[in-house]
């Protein structure tokens, strides 16, 4: 089912990591800066996030003993010192996740540096170090960010799609591991139910919402790949969803051979085995087409 079949450590099937996107009121305010501010409902949707599903993700990993990776604007982090602490505290990454969740692609390569360098700045002064990997916000990762994050020294991608293993974003002065995401296992879908910013998804019950998720972890289990969940503390941090993913990763655990590890880790290994000659990735452009090579083509 898989074509090239990547060796795990210690004999593992699967590869998995959980991976929180900590957006929690940044999306409000990018998407109406002039009035955000009065805008109370929504503000304190986001705000569930570092207030009560953060604390609660970081009780169930101290109790089943998972080390995982977030991603946090950096506006957010500045705004939420005692949830990068809390994060921290525990041995988990944070990746960078732009400054207030601006998306790259709506940007000139000159706004797209200064976001990004501001964003590294934050992360940097809030961690002690820079971060390994980079998720772009909506995942709107463009060539501009690819050679910003290799500039930069960062280890990762998680933005794109294009395999069902990590393989390597090839530039013109380097190369990132991108460890795939995709919308089958994003929480966005089945639980936004956002009017301010144009989402209004009919909101799934928690077994509904998750079903998907898992059978993209079965199969990927079943197939020896890699499963990666991309979720929101406001949305799958909320108590009847956890409690049910919860149930769930006591029962995955229980597995001998599945591998749960940050990104940093997982990108560390699948460098280690490139460096090795032990298995060769898939390689992909970050910029696959010329700037312009579809100019002037219409509809």
């Amino acid at each position: 089912m898989i074509r090239n079949p990547i060796p795990w450590p210690n004999g593992a099937r699967c590869a998995c990591a959980i991976t929180f996107d900590v957006d929690a009121d940044s999306l409000i305010h990018i998407a109406r800066p002039t009035d955000s501010h009065r805008r109370l409902y929504p503000i304190s949707m986001g705000r569930y996030g570092p207030n009560a599903g953060v604390p609660r993700i970081l009780e169930t990993y101290r109790r089943l003993g998972l080390k995982q990776s977030f991603f946090m604007p950096g506006w957010v982090m500045e705004t939420y010192p005692e949830t990068v602490e809390a994060i921290l505290k525990d041995g988990h990454e944070i990746g960078l996740h732009g400054y207030l969740h601006e998306d790259p692609a709506e940007m000139s390569d000159a706004e797209q540096s200064y976001w990004f360098e501001r964003a590294l700045d934050v992360h940097k002064c809030a961690t002690g170090q820079s971060p390994r990997g980079y998720r772009a916000p909506v995942y709107n990762v463009t060539p501009k960010v690819i050679d910003l994050a290799i500039a930069h020294g960062m280890t990762y991608d998680s933005s794109m799609m294009a395999d069902d293993l990590p393989y390597v974003l090839s530039a013109a002065k380097g190369d990132l591991i991108e460890v795939p995401v995709h919308w089958g296992s994003d929480d966005w879908p089945p639980f936004a139910h956002y009017a301010e910013i144009g989402y209004m998804m009919p909101v799934m019950s928690p077994e509904q919402g998750l079903e998907a998720s898992f059978a993209e972890f079965e199969a990927q289990y079943e197939a020896g790949g890699l499963w990666v969940g991309i979720w929101h503390p406001f949305l799958t941090g909320r108590l009847a969803r956890w409690r049910v993913v919860e149930r769930w990763l006591e029962r995955v655990l229980s597995r001998p051979d599945v591998w749960f590890a940050p990104l940093e880790d997982i990108a560390a290994h699948v460098l280690q085995l490139r460096d090795s000659g032990a298995w060769i990735p898939h390689v992909e452009p970050a910029a696959p087409y010329p700037s312009a090579v579809f100019q002037g083509v219409s509809r």
